[in-house]
This record gives C-alpha cells, structure tokens and sequence, in this order.
C-alpha cells in the first residue's frame, strides 16, 4: 500500500512539474493532482527534495520501460530497423510521455542550480547513453560511446524542440522518422 502512494505521488509530481513548472510545484499541489488529503505527500516525501529524487526515479522506470529491451541486432543492423524503433520511442516521450518528457526538460534546469539533483540526473541518464552505446556496438559503429552520447543529446534536442515549438516545431511522423534517420546514419558513419 505504502509502494503504491509513493508511486501515485511520484507520478503526480511528474505532472505537476509538466503543468505547473518548478515554481507551482509544492505539496499541497501534488496532493490536489492526487486526489489524497492534504498533508499526504509530506507524510511520504518530507522534503521537496525527495519528492524530486522520487519523481526523478519513477521517470527513469518508466523511460527505461518505453525503451524496453534492446533487440539482438547481431552485427550490422539494418538503418531503417533501427531507425522505427528509435523513432517508436521518441513517438512515444512526445505523445503519451510528453508530461514525463517536459518535467524531464524543467528538472534538468533546476539542476543547474541543485548539484544533488544534478548528480542524480547524470546518474539516470547514463543509463540511456549505455543503452545508445551498446545499440551502436551491436550495429558497428566505430566510436559506440562517444557516437552514443551524441546521438542521446541529438535526439534530446529533437525532442525539446517538438515539445517546445522554437525550433523543428511540429514535424510530420514521416519528418521525425527522417530526423532520426539522420541521426542515426551520422552515429553509424565509419
């Protein structure tokens, strides 16, 4: 029951932060997204901080989960494999994980200014630029972890920019699987 709470309140403040930003983020906001009585989110998360580590925690769980297991690619992939399931999962942190995806965006602001919250967020993502390595190792890329990162922070720039609408803004699936194409066609160069 407890477990249950504390993940019903960490993704409630996944949605506050979407909706309201860092600012509108207190508890007595996350108890109204929850629906609890007032005072429940302090009963399980005393300080914003731990409501922040939570939220951040119950994030990754849930972006590893979209990610899913990567597939025996076995050597050279083909560009185009790939390329569906990496834009499958961009689809998807634009689509039903925006709110998860732009609390993620407001986070990594805050922890410009919060070396705790900054050193967990270095810590999460590290395990998306593995999983990036590891797809490009399978596929034969030259340079897997330095073309790794890039391609995560390519992609995060994509992302942010659909959400955002400054840049790309509102790119057709066929546009957001050709980005990603690119993308993943300079990771692989030789």
């Amino acid at each position: 029951m407890a477990s249950d709470r504390r993940t019903l309140i960490a993704d409630a403040t996944i949605v506050t932060i979407a909706r309201e930003g860092m600012r509108g983020l207190t508890h007595r906001a996350v108890d109204r997204t929850t629906g609890l009585p007032e005072g429940s989110t302090s009963y399980y998360f005393r300080t914003r901080e731990s409501l922040l580590f939570a939220a951040l925690a119950r994030m990754a769980e849930l972006d590893t989960a979209d990610i899913g297991d990567l597939p025996n690619l076995g050597g050279l992939a083909d560009l185009d494999e790939l390329t569906t399931l990496v834009t499958a999962v961009v689809q998807r942190w634009l689509t039903v994980g925006r709110e998860r995806t732009l609390a993620r965006y407001e986070l990594t602001l805050e922890a410009t200014r919060r070396p705790e919250l900054h050193a967990k967020m270095v810590e999460y993502g590290s395990g998306f630029r593995v999983m990036a390595e590891l797809m490009l190792t399978a596929a034969g890329a030259s340079e897997p972890r330095r073309r790794g990162h890039a391609l995560v922070a390519y992609l995060d720039g994509l992302m942010y920019h659909q959400l955002a609408g400054v840049g790309a803004g509102d790119l057709s699936d066929a546009d957001l699987w050709a980005a990603c194409r690119d993308m993943l066609a300079m990771a692989l160069q030789r």
